[in-house]
């Protein structure tokens, strides 16, 4: 049977929604940042969602969701898909409410989102490991439910799921102390973006709601434009709370209505964000987290002067992506570069190379070389760090000069990923 895709929640649904949630969160902080409010010319304000107790705002339209199921529902288990933010919410609801749970996560979840399920849900819920991103995972999880008859609780497309993400609007407009001109908030499948951007229209339609979602996994951008949701073929899962192929058919339209603004930011100046957000602030967030200060760039022009929100969605990060992070963070900032360098078969050719082709800020961080006996020259994969992006021309001249240069990397991605 169809379901009926052009809905609307309802301020007294959101408000309910409120109510429900008083039983197990309190409200998150709306804090000012001073660092990027100086940068800006700019009132730049976070909405803390990373600090609840499941450190992201999922909890909110999770129990929401499965506090309303009946007694019937609750008595039969409910099933979840998720890249690990909704599936802690729904592992501590499952807890919370005495509900037995089922949570599919993609085989690609960060170790440490799997092991917060657990410890949240502990023996309410069993997590199955299934397919390389949030759409496959969904796929299983689906089969799984209809097979054994029990409740799947949707991560986004789902109105019990929207009314509770949608009570962060509210808490919102009663934490600003001013008028808010904008509100930039993340999308994956558009469940938080569809009840906040709901909330501003009934209580603030003066307030322009901007959707930010990751460039390498646009669904709701795609869907906006086409008219309707799409599956892409392809995304860059790295941002995992926010990537995926196809939005909701409920939060699409809602999306569609009330948006005012659709734009996407680079995998790479989110790792930075990231990296300045703890360097600097103290403030630990998962990609995800960063997608709308990331952002903020974009639209510092229409900004200045101006009282904007910034939703931080969560802060699930896996220590071990650090390295991952920095890494994209430098590509993205021109300052780390791969070669291909061709070394003659001599003695004393890397101490030519490091002595008389690098810079005396340059720093090689990647070095791979197999010397081949009866050639003249053998080829190694170089990586190099770089002060300052304007340093690469002279680098690469004295490369060609000395007759070292092979190739360059970073611009051929299949190549890269296979030697790196």
């Amino acid at each position: 049977m169809k379901t009926e895709t052009k809905y609307i929640p309802s301020l007294e649904a959101v408000q309910r929604a409120t109510l429900t949630l008083k039983e197990i969160l309190s409200p998150t902080p709306l804090m000012l940042n001073i660092r990027y409010s100086q940068q800006l010319d700019a009132n730049i304000w976070l909405k803390r969602e990373d600090l609840q107790q499941v450190r992201s705002y999922k909890i909110r339209g999770a129990y929401n969701k499965i506090s309303s199921l009946t007694d019937e529902e609750k008595k039969n288990g409910i099933v979840c898909a998720s890249a690990g933010n909704h599936a802690q919410g729904v592992a501590l609801s499952c807890k919370l409410l005495g509900i037995q749970g089922t949570i599919y996560m993609p085989e690609t979840t960060p170790k440490q989102k799997i092991e917060q399920v657990r410890m949240f849900g502990e023996d309410w819920v069993d997590v199955v490991l299934e397919g390389d991103t949030f759409d496959d995972s969904g796929n299983s999880a689906m089969k799984f439910c209809e097979e054994n008859e029990k409740t799947f609780v949707h991560p986004f497309d789902d109105e019990k799921v929207i009314e509770g993400q949608a009570t962060i609007g509210l808490e919102i407009l009663d934490q600003a102390t001013s008028p808010i001109d904008y509100v930039l908030v993340p999308i994956g499948g558009g469940g938080l973006a569809s009840g906040l951007s709901s909330v501003f229209h009934l209580l603030s339609p003066q307030t322009k709601i901007i959707g930010v979602e990751p460039e390498g996994a646009p669904s709701m951008q795609t869907a906006i434009k086409e008219g309707q949701p799409v599956t892409l073929d392809e995304i860059d899962k790295f941002v995992d709370g926010a990537s995926v192929k196809r939005v909701g058919e409920k939060t699409h339209y809602i999306c569609s209505q009330f948006l005012s603004d659709v734009i996407t930011v680079p995998e790479g100046k989110i790792c930075q964000t990231i990296l300045d957000l703890y360097n600097r602030d103290a403030i630990v967030v998962e990609p995800a987290g960063a997608l709308t200060i990331s952002a903020l760039d974009l639209y510092k022009d229409k900004i200045k002067g101006k009282n904007v929100v910034c939703v931080v969605s969560g802060s699930n990060n896996d220590i071990t992506r650090m390295a991952e992070i920095k890494e994209r963070a430098l590509l993205y900032a021109n300052l780390k570069h791969y070669f291909i360098v061709r070394f003659p078969q001599r003695a004393g050719a890397l101490k030519e190379f490091v002595a008389e082709i690098l810079g005396k800020t340059d720093d090689i961080t990647y070095f791979e070389y197999s010397k081949k006996h009866e050639r003249e020259n053998g080829p190694a994969v170089v990586g190099i760090e770089l002060k300052n992006e304007e340093d690469l021309a002279p680098l690469i001249e004295r490369m060609k000069k000395r007759k070292f240069y092979g190739d360059y990397l970073n611009n051929k991605p299949d190549l890269f990923q296979y030697l790196v």
